[in-house]
C-alpha cells in the first residue's frame, strides 16, 4: 500500500483552484481521484485501484503520466517509480538544463586532481583547472569536448594514450553501457554522434560492432603528456545527485611525483576551467 499512500499524499497537496478546477467545497484537500486520472489520461477506475493497492503493477508509461499529473519533482518522480516498479525511471535527457554553480565549485576544490562533468552522450560540460591543464579543455571548441571524438578523431589525443587500443575499447564499451541505462531519449540523441564516428573512424566502427559493455567505475590511466612526460593517474566516476543525466570523473595522481607534475602544468597554464555555454 506504500504506492497508494504516496499517491494520496501527493494528490492532497495540490491546489485544485490554481489548476483551474471549480472552487467548490471538497470533502478532502487537493485533487479528486477522477481529476488526477483525467490529467494523466488514464481511467478513473484504474487510478482508484492503484491508490487501493489493487490491479497489479502499473507500467512505466502510466507512472510517467501520473507523475506529470501530480506535478512531481525529479526526486518525487524517482520515488514513485521505486514504489511502483522497484526501479528508478529512465533519466531525462536534458542537454540544455545547465549546471549548478555548486558543481563547478566541487570541481574547483580539487586543485591537483583533473576532474570534469560529462553528459549521457559524453560531452564534457564542466571541468577544473587541473583538467584544463592536463587534457586541454580550455583550448577546445564545444563540439570537440566530446570524449569519443577526442579518442577517435583527435590525433594529438591519440598520441597521448600509452595503450590507445585498450583505451578505445574501454571507452566505447562504457559508452554503450551508459546509453543502455540512459534509455531511448539519450540513445536517439547519441545516434547522430555514433553515425558520425562510424563514418569518420574505421576503428570506432569496428569496435562499436563488437557490442561489448563495461562500467566506467574506477581504474588507472597512463598518459604520454607533451609537457609533463609520463603521467599516471587513478580515476573514479561518480553520479551527480539529482542529475541522472550527468556524471563526474575524477583523476587522482598516482604518486607524489605525478601530483607535482599536475601542479606544474596548472601553474604554467594560469587561470582556466569552466563550463560549456
Amino acid at each position: 500500500m506504500e504506492l497508494g499512500d504516496y499517491l494520496k499524499d501527493r494528490r492532497a497537496r495540490i491546489d485544485a483552484a490554481a489548476l483551474g478546477y471549480p472552487a467548490v467545497r471538497r470533502r478532502t484537500p487537493g485533487l479528486r481521484r477522477e481529476e488526477v486520472a483525467q490529467r494523466a489520461n488514464i481511467s478513473a477506475t484504474w487510478y482508484t485501484w492503484l491508490e487501493q493497492g489493487r490491479g497489479g503493477a502499473p507500467s512505466g508509461a502510466v507512472l510517467e503520466r501520473i507523475a506529470g499529473a501530480l506535478m512531481l519533482t525529479g526526486v518525487e518522480r524517482e520515488h514513485l517509480f521505486l514504489l511502483g516498479l522497484g526501479r528508478p525511471p529512465e533519466p531525462r535527457y536534458a542537454p540544455d538544463a545547465g549546471l549548478s554553480p555548486r558543481i563547478q565549485r566541487v570541481l574547483d576544490a580539487l586543485p591537483a586532481s583533473p576532474a570534469f562533468i560529462k553528459t549521457l552522450t559524453w560531452e564534457v560540460v564542466a571541468w577544473n583547472r587541473a583538467a584544463a591543464a592536463v587534457f586541454g579543455y580550455d583550448s577546445l571548441p564545444p563540439e570537440r569536448r566530446n570524449i569519443l571524438r577526442r579518442i577517435f578523431l583527435d590525433p594529438r589525443n591519440k598520441d597521448m594514450q600509452l595503450d590507445w587500443d585498450s583505451v578505445a575499447r574501454f571507452v566505447v564499451a562504457a559508452f554503450r553501457a551508459d546509453l543502455a541505462r540512459a534509455g531511448a531519449q539519450a540513445q536517439a540523441a547519441a545516434a547522430e554522434l555514433v553515425g558520425e564516428l562510424c563514418r569518420q573512424s574505421p576503428e570506432f566502427d569496428a569496435i562499436w560492432q563488437d557490442k561489448d559493455v563495461r562500467a566506467y567505475g574506477e581504474g588507472t590511466k597512463q598518459l604520454r603528456h607533451p609537457g609533463a612526460g609520463l603521467l599516471a593517474m587513478e580515476y573514479s566516476s561518480f553520479a551527480v545527485d539529482g542529475r541522472p543525466d550527468l556524471g563526474m570523473v575524477v583523476y587522482n595522481p598516482a604518486t607524489q611525483a605525478d601530483a607535482d607534475k599536475v601542479r606544474a602544468l596548472v601553474a604554467a597554464a594560469g587561470s582556466g576551467g569552466g563550463a560549456q555555454r
